[in-house]
């Protein structure tokens, strides 16, 4: 199968604070004549981001490069280890974003698997075009979870999440996976605007009053910063 979610090109805005303005934040949404309204329960949201050797990816983002890309393995829910999910390749192309998605029926990961088991498992699910972007990216970088709120405006054109409760767990330094083990990282809160390039005049008008600063704001960069501190 190909990769689901195609080259569906969105603007993507993203504010970052400290978890104390959570509350300022949610009172926002609620009361913006937009109409935000919650479509989906929230829910924990886990990914295994993988890098070269020479960590391009976090090079590339750190130098602020117009089109880059990232690969992760993204699972929900509790599961400690890969559950059933999909292999994404989020690309960036100055501020639009998009994903290549392949999804994964099988659990990659099985107790006692070590990494190399894990993308075994992941590659022969998907196909050559999704194995290249795992093999062009060979190394489990870290595990990072947090748990995800999701919003829409009333009309559909602009989606927000919120994420809460970041945890890390550094993947670099033995070949089973480090599950038990988190970096220290700041309490913050990410809360990221998504839409369409024909709607970006109504959503600049919506963040015109945002009571959080626009900036840059990655987390697996700020991922990768929490576990070199304790490497």
């Amino acid at each position: 199968m190909d990769a689901l979610g195609g080259h569906e090109e969105r603007h993507e805005v993203k504010f970052a604070a400290y978890a104390t303005e959570y509350a300022v934040l949610r009172h926002w949404l609620h009361m913006h004549p937009a109409g935000f309204f919650s479509p989906y329960p929230e829910r924990q949201v886990n990914n295994v981001y993988f890098d070269t050797w020479d960590y391009r990816a976090y090079s590339e983002n750190l130098a602020g490069v117009s089109e880059r890309s990232k690969v992760r393995y993204r699972w929900y829910g509790k599961s400690a280890g890969p559950a059933t999910g999909s292999l994404e390749v989020k690309q960036k192309r100055n501020h639009f974003g998009w994903k290549l998605r392949y999804a994964i029926a099988e659990a990659p990961y099985q107790p006692g698997d070590d990494w190399q088991a894990i993308r075994q498992s992941i590659r022969r699910q998907i196909p050559v075009a999704g194995q290249f972007w795992l093999d062009q990216n060979p190394l489990p970088i870290m595990i990072n979870r947090y748990r995800r709120e999701y919003y829409e405006s009333a009309d559909r054109l602009i989606r927000a999440t919120i994420d809460l409760d970041q945890r890390v767990c550094d993947q670099r330094s033995g070949a089973l996976p480090n599950f038990d083990h988190p970096a220290i990282m700041q309490d913050t809160l990410v809360v990221e605007f998504k839409f369409a390039r024909e709607d970006r005049p109504e959503a600049v008008n919506l963040l015109a009053k945002m009571p959080l600063r626009i900036g840059r704001h990655s987390k697996y960069m700020n991922a990768v910063r929490a576990i070199a501190l304790v490497s």
